[in-house]
């Protein structure tokens, strides 16, 4: 679930691996793009708090990325004029203090990181004419430097995307000293480079490291969109999760707006009467979630047409779930096909499931589902039957594993067949037994299969390696809130830069 930023917020993304977006450009203000909001993050300061920690990581990698160009240059002095010239300037040494941030309500997200000290290396020609003669010489050097860096991005939409301008960046010297290897030198040329050479290179240093942090800023944001947009990505169905508003800034949490649209071999799903308002989020907690009921309807509609909500099930399998404990007895036919040598139960959804979430309720899921049992060898199936269910569905996530739950509220048997007698099921008792089977054994295992099937999707991508603590999903009036902590793994994004910026 995309929350896209720079540091600390863009960092979260790396963990997430989450869902939502759409079609519809960036609008000018939060407000006007709420009605077109599929799905919310808000990261609280806690959670930054969390994530701070780990831009030090940021900053090195933009330290040691950063390729420093040749510098050349030329100064007058009493004697003549001197030509200078830096080659093949590299970073050594590097260290770095504490990290420390705000959130400025607004504006942007202050960053002070104190305390970087580096060498730099390299060789300066330099040559000088005047009425004694002309020289020039090739010199070793080496730059000690001691600096704090300030950073404060700014959040904007770019291209439909959360984008990171990290332009307003500066590095505040307190020691750059400028060595000279050997000693054919005069002690004035030291003297003349440690005045003029050192400001060249400040400022070089400065705009080098400036330039590189927006760079990985950018390429992290991007990373963190594309991950999310592919955790929810299975074949032909994909998730937009473009932002509907440049992302929301207060004193205590940072807050994103995400479309959530579908999209399904050539059409995408439309939103455009959200109910999302920032009061139905609190702040107790790092990290929460908003989804509306039109983010996972499109999603479910899309899995039906694609085929998803089919289920077989044949020999030692289906006879255990069968042992089941029911008050209906079987029907004899029934009994004899599991009999059989391979009996084979095959169900499917007949329509798109409908589902609508509310306080009082939870998640409910209206499904029609058909079935037909198949004995032995036999091309005509035994039975043949068509159930409504509404199901109250609730969910949670524990040791990494999604888990369903499901309270059917009503069943019905529509329609119930013999093909092989052609003619229908006439007998309540039996229509009884498909009925109570669909309860205590068909709804169970759905569920059971689905939170397997989701488990391996969010750990194929991998959800698994991130620390979730303590989540929990609340209904609510059309939409659901999911609010969680988490802890960062460290070595996940060390991985990230050292791949990203070989």
């Amino acid at each position: 679930m995309p929350c896209d930023v720079f540091p600390p917020r863009l960092l979260l993304l790396l963990f997430l691996s989450a869902v939502f977006g759409a079609s519809r450009g960036c609008l000018p203000d939060p407000a006007s793009a709420y009605r077109f909001t599929g799905t919310v993050c808000r990261l609280t300061y806690p959670a930054a708090v969390v994530l701070n920690e780990k831009t030090t990581k940021v900053i090195e990698a933009a330290f040691q990325h950063a390729r420093y160009p040749s510098m050349k240059g030329e100064k007058s002095v009493l004697i003549g004029k001197v030509l200078y010239g830096l080659d093949n300037l590299e970073i050594h040494n590097l260290s770095i203090g504490r990290s420390e941030f705000e959130l400025h309500p607004g504006k942007g997200i202050g960053m002070e990181i104190s305390n970087v000290s580096a060498s730099f290396s390299g060789t300066i020609q330099y040559g000088y004419t005047s009425w004694l003669g002309d020289v020039s010489q090739s010199v070793d050097f080496e730059i000690e430097s001691q600096t704090d860096l300030g950073i404060n991005p700014k959040l904007y939409c770019g291209k439909g995307q959360v984008a990171a301008d990290t332009s307003d960046c500066y590095l505040n010297f307190h020691k750059l000293s400028l060595h000279l290897h050997g000693n054919k030198e005069p002690n004035w040329l030291k003297k003349l480079f440690t005045d003029f050479v050192t400001f060249t290179v400040k400022m070089v240093i400065k705009g080098q490291i400036c330039k590189e942090i927006n760079k990985v800023a950018n390429i992290l944001a991007d990373f963190i969109q594309e991950t999310a947009e592919h955790v929810l990505t299975d074949g032909n169905i994909r998730m937009d999760i473009g932002v509907t508003a440049a992302p929301v800034i207060t004193a205590n949490y940072i807050e994103s707006y995400h479309k959530g649209l579908t999209k399904y071999n050539n059409t995408v799903a439309v939103i455009d009467d959200s109910v999302f308002h920032p009061s139905q989020l609190t702040e107790n907690r790092m990290l929460y979630f908003w989804v509306s009921d039109q983010v996972f309807g499109p999603m479910i509609k899309a899995a039906h047409q694609d085929g998803r909500f089919q289920l077989n099930m044949s020999g030692a399998e289906l006879t255990e779930l069968f042992k089941t404990n029911l008050t209906s007895a079987m029907p004899e036919f029934i009994r004899k096909c599991l009999e059989t040598a391979s009996p084979e139960l095959r169900v499917w959804s007949v329509h798109p499931p409908f589902i609508n979430t509310s306080s009082d309720w939870g998640t409910s899921v209206f499904a029609t589902a058909s079935g037909q049992l198949h004995c032995g060898s036999e091309d005509t199936p035994t039975l043949t039957f068509v159930t409504d269910v509404v199901v109250d569905v609730t969910a949670s996530y524990a040791d990494k594993k999604l888990f369903l739950r499901g309270k059917p509220s009503d069943i019905s048997v529509t329609e119930a067949m013999l093909p092989s007698q052609n003619h229908r099921l006439i007998d309540e008792t039996q229509t009884e037994f498909i009925r109570e089977a669909v309860e205590k054994i068909g709804i169970p295992k759905v569920l059971s299969v689905l939170e397997v099937v989701i488990t391996r999707l969010l750990n194929r991508q991998g959800v698994d390696l991130f620390d979730i603590v303590n989540p929990v999903v609340t209904p609510r009036d059309g939409y659901v809130v999911i609010e969680m902590d988490f802890g960062f793994p460290h070595h996940l994004l060390v991985d990230f830069l050292r791949k990203t910026l070989q």
